[in-house]
C-alpha cells in the first residue's frame, strides 16, 4: 500500500510520486472518472442546452464536446502520470515557481466554489427526498432554513469525515468496487423511466424538435466542454498515482467521456419530457423509483465534493507545505460547509464558461510546453514570461471569440492557439521531463 503523503512535512504537491508508490490501474482510473463525471450538476447543464438548440444539435454537441473535453482531460492525466507531479506541480513546471502561485490560487478559488455547489445541490436533493418520503408539511422541520441547515450539516459532516481518511483507499476500495455499480444502475433506471415517457409522448416530436436559436452548435459544444475542462486543474492530483501512462490516459478518457455523454443526454431527456419550468430534482422524483435512484446519485455526488476538496487541499499544501494535505482538506471542507449554508445556487452557465476562459488557455500552454514528454520544465525559474503571456493572450482570445465570433465557439480555437504557440516557443536544450512509461 502506498505511503500516506500527508504524513510527511515535505511539499508533497511539488514532489513527484515515486514509481513504487503508484497503485492505480486502468479500471481504477475509469471508475474514478466515471464517478466524478456523474452528477446532478452535469444533468442540470445538459438541461440548459434545450430548447436553445434542437435535440439533434444538442446530442451532436454532447458527443463531440465530451470526446474532445475528456480527451483533453486524459492527455493531462497522462502528463501527470509521466511526471508524477500534481496539478500545482505542472503549473510550477510551466509558468515558474513565482508566477504559478496565481493559477494555483485561482484553482483554489474555483474548488471552493465547486465544493460549495456540490454541497448545496446535495442539500436541496436531500430535502426534496425527505419531504416526499415523509410527506413533510410546509413550515415543518424539513422546510425552509431548518431543512437546509440540517441537510447541509449532514453532508458537510460526511465530507469532513472523508477528509480524515486516505484518498487512495477511498478510490480503490469504495469507488471502484461499490460506488460504480450503484451509480450505473441509477443512471440506467432513470434513462429507462424517462425514455419510456419520451416514447409515449412521441419519439419523432422529441427527435425533430427545433431550437429557439439562443445558442449555436459550437456554443453548445463550449458548454459541454466546460464541464471536463473544470476538472483539468484536478486530474493530475489523481493521475500521478497511476502505474502506467497508457492505462491512465485510456481509463480517464473512457470513464469521463461515457459519464459526461450519459449525464448530459439524460438532462436533455428529462427536461424534454416534463412540464416547462420543472426543477430537475423534482423531475427526477417524478420517475417510478426516482426516490431511490436520486438517493444513490446524491451519494455519488459526495465523490465529486471529495474530489474537489482533496485537490483543493493539495493546492493549498503546495503554497503552505507546513499544512499537511489532511489538515488542509479538513479546513477546506469546513469552509465549504459554511459557504453552503449562506450561498444560494444560481445559474451555473456563466460560472462554467468563466472557468473555461481561464483554464482552457492555462492547460493549452501546459500541454504545448510539457505534453510531448520532452519539454523543458520551468521549476527552477521564478517566472516564465513567455508562458505567462500566452496564457493571458488565451484568456483574451476566449472572450473576444465569444463576443465577436460566437458561431465558431471559444474553447477549441483558444485551445489550438495556445497549444500551437506554446509548442513553437518551447525552450530547447535543457533537461526534460521523464519519458512516458508505455
Amino acid at each position: 500500500m502506498a505511503s500516506d503523503p500527508s504524513s510527511s512535512p515535505a511539499n508533497q504537491a511539488l514532489t513527484p510520486v515515486p514509481q513504487g508508490n503508484r497503485v492505480f490501474h486502468f479500471h481504477e482510473h475509469a471508475a474514478l472518472w466515471f464517478s466524478l463525471g456523474t452528477g446532478l450538476l452535469v444533468m442540470q447543464i445538459g438541461a440548459y442546452l434545450v430548447p436553445a438548440v434542437g435535440t439533434r444539435d444538442a446530442l451532436v454537441a454532447i458527443v463531440l464536446g465530451s470526446l474532445v473535453g475528456a480527451g483533453l482531460l486524459a492527455w493531462t492525466a497522462r502528463l501527470g502520470c509521466q511526471t508524477g507531479l500534481s496539478s500545482a506541480g505542472l503549473m510550477h513546471a510551466t509558468y515558474g515557481s513565482a508566477f504559478a502561485r496565481l493559477p494555483v490560487l485561482l484553482n483554489i478559488a474555483q474548488l471552493l466554489g465547486w465544493t460549495t455547489f456540490e454541497l448545496v445541490i446535495m442539500q436541496e436533493g436531500t430535502v426534496a427526498i425527505l419531504q416526499q418520503a415523509l410527506g413533510a408539511a410546509p413550515g415543518g422541520l424539513l422546510d425552509g432554513m431548518s431543512g437546509k441547515l440540517l441537510a447541509t450539516l449532514l453532508w458537510g459532516g460526511v465530507l469532513i469525515a472523508l477528509m480524515t481518511g486516505s484518498m487512495l483507499t477511498l478510490v480503490r476500495r469504495f469507488v471502484s468496487r461499490f460506488g460504480l455499480p450503484l451509480v450505473v444502475a441509477s443512471l440506467a433506471w432513470l434513462t429507462w423511466q424517462f425514455g419510456t415517457r419520451m416514447h409515449a409522448q412521441g419519439f419523432d416530436a422529441f427527435w425533430n424538435r427545433p431550437g429557439t436559436g439562443g445558442m449555436g452548435l459550437f456554443s453548445a459544444m463550449d458548454l459541454v466542454i466546460a464541464m471536463p475542462v473544470s476538472w483539468l486543474p484536478l486530474v493530475a492530483d489523481y493521475a500521478r498515482h497511476g502505474k502506467r501512462a497508457a492505462s491512465t490516459l485510456g481509463g480517464t478518457w473512457l470513464g469521463y467521456a461515457l459519464a459526461n455523454i450519459w449525464c448530459y443526454a439524460l438532462g436533455v431527456l428529462v427536461v424534454s419530457t416534463v412540464e416547462p419550468g420543472t426543477n430537475l430534482v423534482a423531475a427526477l422524483l417524478l420517475a417510478q423509483g426516482g426516490l431511490i435512484a436520486l438517493g444513490l446519485i446524491l451519494l455519488d455526488e459526495m465523490d465529486n465534493a471529495y474530489g474537489d476538496a482533496h485537490s483543493g487541499a493539495v493546492s493549498v499544501h503546495s503554497l503552505r507545505p507546513r499544512w499537511s494535505i489532511r489538515a488542509a482538506g479538513l479546513g477546506f471542507a469546513v469552509v465549504c460547509t459554511a459557504f453552503a449554508l449562506v450561498l444560494p445556487i444560481h445559474t451555473l452557465e456563466p460560472f462554467l464558461l468563466l472557468l473555461s476562459s481561464v483554464f482552457v488557455p492555462l492547460y493549452g500552454v501546459i500541454l504545448g510546453r510539457l505534453g510531448s514528454g520532452v519539454a523543458v520544465t520551468g521549476a527552477t525559474r521564478t517566472v516564465d514570461w513567455s508562458a505567462a503571456a500566452l496564457w493571458l493572450l488565451g484568456i483574451a482570445s476566449y472572450h473576444l471569440l465569444a463576443k465577436f465570433a460566437p458561431e465558431f465557439g471559444s474553447a477549441l480555437p483558444t485551445l489550438a492557439i495556445t497549444f500551437v504557440l506554446a509548442a513553437l516557443s518551447r525552450p530547447r536544450g535543457a533537461g526534460g521531463l521523464t519519458p512516458a512509461q508505455a
